[in-house]
Protein backbone atom coordinates (compact mmCIF):
# COMPACT_ATOMS: atom_id res chain seq x y z
CA UNK A 1 0.00 0.00 0.00
CA UNK A 2 1.41 3.64 -0.90
CA UNK A 3 0.78 6.03 1.68
CA UNK A 4 2.73 9.00 -0.29
CA UNK A 5 0.84 10.69 -2.88
CA UNK A 6 2.25 12.51 -5.61
CA UNK A 7 1.70 15.74 -3.88
CA UNK A 8 3.75 14.64 -0.87
CA UNK A 9 6.43 16.59 -2.00
CA UNK A 10 5.09 19.72 -1.90
CA UNK A 11 6.07 21.69 1.62
CA UNK A 12 2.83 23.00 3.20
CA UNK A 13 2.83 25.79 5.46
CA UNK A 14 0.71 26.25 8.34
CA UNK A 15 0.69 29.89 9.78
CA UNK A 16 0.41 29.78 13.60
CA UNK A 17 -2.14 32.33 15.04
CA UNK A 18 -0.93 35.49 16.40
CA UNK A 19 -1.44 35.86 20.00
CA UNK A 20 -3.48 39.02 21.57
CA UNK A 21 -0.40 39.62 23.09
CA UNK A 22 1.49 39.88 20.05
CA UNK A 23 -1.44 41.36 18.03
CA UNK A 24 -1.29 44.37 20.94
CA UNK A 25 2.65 44.97 20.58
CA UNK A 26 2.27 45.07 16.74
CA UNK A 27 -0.41 46.90 16.82
CA UNK A 28 1.49 49.53 19.21
CA UNK A 29 4.47 49.41 16.83
CA UNK A 30 2.15 50.52 14.14
CA UNK A 31 0.37 53.39 15.92
CA UNK A 32 4.07 54.66 16.70
CA UNK A 33 5.01 54.79 13.32
CA UNK A 34 1.54 56.35 12.41
CA UNK A 35 3.12 58.93 14.51
CA UNK A 36 6.12 59.63 12.43
CA UNK A 37 3.71 60.12 9.29
CA UNK A 38 2.51 63.40 8.11
CA UNK A 39 0.11 64.54 5.38
CA UNK A 40 2.81 67.55 3.99
CA UNK A 41 0.06 69.91 4.33
CA UNK A 42 -0.21 69.18 8.52
CA UNK A 43 1.58 70.08 10.75
CA UNK A 44 -0.06 66.71 12.54
CA UNK A 45 1.13 63.32 12.93
CA UNK A 46 -2.04 61.34 10.51
CA UNK A 47 -2.86 59.15 13.82
CA UNK A 48 -3.40 61.77 16.27
CA UNK A 49 -5.24 64.30 13.57
CA UNK A 50 -7.63 61.17 13.98
CA UNK A 51 -7.34 60.23 10.26
CA UNK A 52 -7.04 56.28 10.69
CA UNK A 53 -9.73 54.51 11.36
CA UNK A 54 -8.96 50.95 11.88
CA UNK A 55 -5.94 48.59 12.27
CA UNK A 56 -6.37 45.35 11.13
CA UNK A 57 -4.04 42.66 12.12
CA UNK A 58 -3.77 39.09 10.52
CA UNK A 59 -2.21 35.87 11.26
CA UNK A 60 -0.42 35.75 7.86
CA UNK A 61 0.94 38.80 9.52
CA UNK A 62 -0.58 41.18 6.96
CA UNK A 63 -1.38 45.04 8.35
CA UNK A 64 -4.70 46.70 6.73
CA UNK A 65 -5.13 49.95 7.87
CA UNK A 66 -8.10 52.25 7.07
CA UNK A 67 -7.72 55.72 6.80
CA UNK A 68 -9.69 59.31 5.77
CA UNK A 69 -8.10 62.30 4.72
CA UNK A 70 -9.34 65.48 6.28
CA UNK A 71 -11.04 66.19 2.78
CA UNK A 72 -12.54 63.72 -0.65
CA UNK A 73 -10.61 66.32 -3.25
CA UNK A 74 -7.43 66.11 -1.54
CA UNK A 75 -5.14 66.75 -4.76
CA UNK A 76 -2.33 64.81 -2.90
CA UNK A 77 -4.27 62.01 -1.19
CA UNK A 78 -2.26 59.02 -3.46
CA UNK A 79 1.03 60.91 -1.10
CA UNK A 80 -0.44 61.05 1.95
CA UNK A 81 -1.03 57.49 0.98
CA UNK A 82 1.89 56.25 -0.02
CA UNK A 83 3.76 57.82 3.07
CA UNK A 84 1.68 55.97 5.12
CA UNK A 85 2.34 52.60 3.95
CA UNK A 86 6.48 53.33 3.67
CA UNK A 87 6.34 54.60 7.87
CA UNK A 88 4.89 51.76 8.84
CA UNK A 89 5.93 48.85 6.86
CA UNK A 90 9.73 50.21 7.56
CA UNK A 91 9.13 50.67 11.34
CA UNK A 92 7.50 46.57 10.68
CA UNK A 93 10.34 44.99 8.37
CA UNK A 94 9.69 42.88 5.46
CA UNK A 95 8.57 40.14 7.34
CA UNK A 96 4.91 42.13 7.08
CA UNK A 97 2.92 42.98 4.65
CA UNK A 98 1.06 46.77 5.14
CA UNK A 99 -1.80 47.54 3.24
CA UNK A 100 -3.56 51.15 3.93
CA UNK A 101 -6.90 51.87 2.72
CA UNK A 102 -8.45 55.18 2.11
CA UNK A 103 -12.18 55.48 3.11
CA UNK A 104 -14.55 58.43 2.92
CA UNK A 105 -17.21 57.33 5.70
CA UNK A 106 -17.73 58.01 7.95
CA UNK A 107 -16.03 61.73 6.75
CA UNK A 108 -13.12 63.38 8.97
CA UNK A 109 -13.98 65.81 11.36
CA UNK A 110 -12.18 67.57 13.97
CA UNK A 111 -13.74 65.87 16.67
CA UNK A 112 -11.56 62.85 15.78
CA UNK A 113 -8.40 64.36 16.44
CA UNK A 114 -6.53 62.99 19.79
CA UNK A 115 -5.76 64.91 22.98
CA UNK A 116 -2.42 65.19 21.63
CA UNK A 117 -3.13 66.50 18.02
CA UNK A 118 -5.61 69.05 20.02
CA UNK A 119 -2.52 70.22 22.01
CA UNK A 120 0.08 69.83 19.02
CA UNK A 121 -2.81 72.36 16.90
CA UNK A 122 -3.25 74.70 19.89
CA UNK A 123 0.70 75.20 19.85
CA UNK A 124 0.76 75.71 16.46
CA UNK A 125 -2.71 78.62 16.24
CA UNK A 126 -2.53 79.49 19.43
CA UNK A 127 -6.21 78.33 20.24
CA UNK A 128 -8.09 75.28 19.71
CA UNK A 129 -9.40 75.09 16.84
CA UNK A 130 -11.47 71.63 17.55
CA UNK A 131 -12.81 73.55 20.39
CA UNK A 132 -13.77 76.51 17.61
CA UNK A 133 -15.30 74.09 15.23
CA UNK A 134 -17.19 72.81 17.68
CA UNK A 135 -18.83 75.74 18.97
CA UNK A 136 -19.49 76.59 15.08
CA UNK A 137 -20.71 73.50 13.24
CA UNK A 138 -22.15 71.23 16.39
CA UNK A 139 -25.23 72.34 17.94
CA UNK A 140 -25.41 72.41 21.71
CA UNK A 141 -27.59 69.67 23.36
CA UNK A 142 -29.48 71.74 25.75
Amino acid sequence: MNLISSSANIPKVFILPLTEAEKKAIKEKVINALRQAYDPEIPVNVYDLGLIYNIRIKDDKTIEIDMTLTAPGCPIAGMVVAIVEATVQEALGDEYKVKVNLVWDPPWSPERVTPQGREALKELYGYDIVSEWLKQYKPSET
